[in-house]
Order: C-alpha cells, then structure tokens, then sequence
C-alpha cells in the first residue's frame, strides 16, 4: 500500500457530511487537507479540530459554481505547497421537486454544483498532475447515478453524468499515470440526507466515516493500480435492492 504522508488533498464540501469525514480521515493518515468549502466558518472549525488532533488542515472559501474563483485557488494550492496531490470532487446539492415544481434556475444550479464544478476543478488540475506522472481524482457520485426515485431529476441527471465523466477522464488521464476513482456512496448519516429527510431512520444509513475509509484505501494503492469505481452502500439501504 502507498503512504498518504506529505500529500496534500483538496476537498470540496469539506465542512460537513462526507466531505469533512474525508477531510479528518486523510488528515489522520499524514495528508495535508485543503477543507475548501463555500461556508467558511465551517471550514475553519473543521481545521481547528483536525489541527488540535495533530493533523494538518486549511481552510479554503470556495464557490464551485465560481470558476474564476477555482481557477486562483488551485493555482495558490499549488503554489503555497508546491503540489497538489488528489482532489475529491465531493460538494453536491440537491432541489427534492417533481419536474413540475422544479425551476430551471435550480435545475442549472444542481448542474453547475454536481457536475459543472468537478470538470472545471478537473481541468485545472490535470496538467499539474499529469506533468508530475502521479495524482488522483475522486469524484464522489451516488447511488442515484445507477437507479432513479420520484422528484430528484437534476440530481440524476448530475449525477449520472458525473459517472460518465469520471470513467472518461479516466480514459485520457490514465496513460500520464494519473488515477480517476468514482464513488458510489449509499444513504449516509450525513445532514444531505437527514435535513431533508428526518425520518429515516438511522439504522438504514452508514456512518460516512465507512465511504471516507473507502476512498482512503483507494487513494492507498500501489501506483500500478487504479480502481476505476466502486459502491458503497448501507447492509440494510431500502432504497437499493
């Protein structure tokens, strides 16, 4: 297995959820973690904690849906650590309507969260990656990119479309020796999940901890070896057969 010391990672939605699992997972295992997330206050408790741990952590405020705004802080990443090792497209939202209901503002705005943001932090970092021949990229989708519920659409269609991008980019980026991973996570105790929906009950969703181990093992692998996708979901999810 790879060491993750000294590496550094950014990781978007890093404040809360399975962002911020990431984030003090990785920080556990010697990674430099940039916790970039658009609520900044967040992001500097997230620190705080990882840094009274021992671990080492930056707050970074970041828009996704900004790309000018990516764009100058991938390029600061890189030149206050000098490299940038592994991005973690995690940020994501969702609009819980039927297609009725569902504005097209929202519609572009789930788009540009879940899907949009991942290429452009994609392309920013790709050249850096591939002129180093090492690097990896995890783009964290959704039991929702491989089957479909009532009212989520947008959320779908991103996702979906975030699979096919991961194993496309994966295609160009593997012969620089640049590794591509999509997660597919299950239901997650996570407040994506809960603050929408209360009532489910706690049994049915993982801790996100479990997805976070996950992405560190993959981020562990021998240089030789990429793992292109991989699931992770609940023993008792209701939603997945």
């Amino acid at each position: 297995m790879s060491d993750l010391t000294g590496k550094v990672a950014l990781v978007t939605g890093g404040a809360q959820g399975l962002g911020e699992a990431i984030c003090r997972v990785l920080a556990a295992s010697g990674v430099t973690v940039i916790v970039a997330d658009i609520r900044e206050d967040l992001a500097e408790k997230v620190v705080s904690e990882i840094s009274s741990e021992g671990g080492k952590a930056a707050a970074l405020r970041l828009d996704v849906t900004d790309e000018a705004q990516i764009l100058a802080s991938i390029d600061k990443v890189i030149a206050e650590y000098d490299h940038l090792d592994i991005l973690i497209n995690n940020a994501g939202i969702d609009v819980t309507v039927s297609i009725e209901e569902l504005d097209v503002k929202d519609w572009d705005r789930v788009l540009a969260v879940n899907l949009r943001a991942p290429f452009i932090l994609s392309k920013a970092v790709i050249t850096h990656m591939k002129q180093r021949k090492s690097g990896h990229i995890v783009n964290i989708a959704s039991t929702a990119s491989k089957r479909t519920w009532a009212n989520a659409t947008a959320y779908h269609a991103s996702k979906w479309g975030l699979v096919g991008f991961s194993h496309a980019l994966h295609v160009e980026a593997r012969p620089e020796r640049v590794k591509v991973t999509a997660v597919i996570a299950g239901g997650m105790q996570t407040p994506f999940i809960l603050d929408r929906f209360p009532d489910t009950p706690l049994d049915k969703l993982q801790d996100p901890k479990n997805v976070a181990d996950t992405i560190r093992y993959i981020l562990t692998q021998p240089p030789e070896t990429v793992i292109p996708e991989v699931m992770v979901i609940p023993m008792q999810e209701s939603s997945w057969p």
